[in-house]
Order: structure tokens, then sequence, then C-alpha cells
């Protein structure tokens, strides 16, 4: 869950969100030798004043200015675009999960059993709710952890974003048209998200409540419940 004194990511709870942390961490050490080497410049050129003359058509830092960001271009890269490739992947998903957006909550369909499991999850109003605010809702989406499941999103009326960030899930959902993301959780626990795309007047108050459990509790507790 978010807490208010987060400054950076949330515990990851995929190998996705893990890879995201590392390449922004990764990302970061660039930014900050850059950043670093950018601020020497800048007070060398301040105290010493023949720097005009070094600099003047200086056909070589010319040169070395323009091939050395093109190469720390390539070497960030390359790590973003493994990520990308990771993130489309689909590796043999076990089920299938819909989620619709709607002005503002959200439907999901659990449609790969006999007699499909369909519900509606509405934010539960502050005053009515122990845990984080904005952030509790009534019905749940609840799957089992350690295993590979495709999400289907698509939206009735505007743009919506389906975004769990611990999971490393951010997804548009458009009217009339399904997206689709893999997801795999490493371990138990809930996962808060939000929808992600300014879709109204009340765009804040539709959050994802993502509980991850066993697949014995999944099948012999969620899955028998909604089926009776």
């Amino acid at each position: 869950m978010p807490t208010w004194n987060h400054l950076s990511f949330q515990d990851s709870a995929s190998s996705t969100m893990e890879q995201l942390i590392f390449f922004h961490d990764y990302s970061m050490i660039w930014l900050v030798v850059i950043s670093s080497f950018i601020f020497y410049m800048m007070l060398f050129s301040m105290k010493n004043k023949f720097t005009n003359l070094i600099l003047n058509e200086g056909q070589t830092i010319e040169t070395i200015w323009t091939i050395l960001p093109s190469f720390i271009l390539i070497v960030i890269a390359i790590p973003s675009l493994r990520i990308l490739y990771l993130m489309e992947e689909l590796i043999n998903p076990q089920f299938t999960i819909k989620t619709i957006g709607h002005q503002w909550y959200w439907s999901y369909e659990y449609s790969d059993f006999n007699y499909p499991i369909e519900f509606d999850s509405y934010m539960i109003p502050s005053e009515e709710t122990e845990n984080i605010r904005l952030l509790e809702v009534d019905n749940r989406l609840t799957l089992p952890m350690k295993t590979q499941i495709r999400i289907l999103t698509t939206a009735t009326d505007v743009i919506h974003s389906f975004s769990v960030p611990s999971l490393g899930v951010k997804m548009d959902s458009v009217p009339g048209r399904l997206n689709q993301v893999c997801i795999k959780s490493n371990r138990s626990g809930v996962f808060a998200g939000q929808c992600s795309e300014i879709c109204g007047i009340n765009h804040s108050f539709m959050p994802i409540i993502m509980e991850m459990i066993s697949m014995n509790s999944f099948i012999n507790n969620f899955v028998k419940n909604s089926l009776k």
C-alpha cells in the first residue's frame, strides 16, 4: 500500500516491477554523472577567462559532445527496450481476467470458469473504512499468486487506465478496444492502484484493490463462494 512518506517506488511484487526499479536506479546513476559533469563545466567556464579561446571553433570538442550523448542514449535505450519487450510478452497465461472501466468504478469478469464470475468494484467512502482513505473498495479483484494471468481491459464511456504500481501494471482502457497485459505476483498481499487517466470529475475516486492469495485459497474460497 502507498503511504504518505513514500518518495520512491512501492515494494515490488512482480519480476516486471523489479526490472523497472533496477532500470530507474541505473538511469539515475547516469543522470547524476551527467549533471555533475555539467555543473563542473559551468563552474570551470565562469572561473577561467580563457575558456572561450579554447572552445572557439573547436572541431574536436564538437565531435565529442555529439558522439558521447549518442553513446549514452544507446546505453540507456537497450535495457529500456528489453523491459518493454518483457512487459508485452505473454507466457502461456493460465486464465484471463477482463477489467472494464466506467465513470467511475471498475467491473471485473472471470470468464474462464463454467459459470462466469462478474462483479462491480466501487470505492468505499472514507468514513466507512479503517483502511487507507480513497483506496478501499467493496469488492476486491482476487487472484492467485505465482500464476501467469492475462488481463484484458477496456472501457464503456471514456478512456481510463488500469494501474497497479507494485505489479508494474499500467494499461489504458479504451472504449471499443481491448488492451492486454500479463502479470505474475511473486508474493501474496493486497496491492492498491488507481485509474491513471483523467476520466472526469470523479477520476480520483475509482481505486483498484488487487488481492493475491494462494491457488488453493483462490479455488476453495473465492471461486466456490462466488459461484454459490
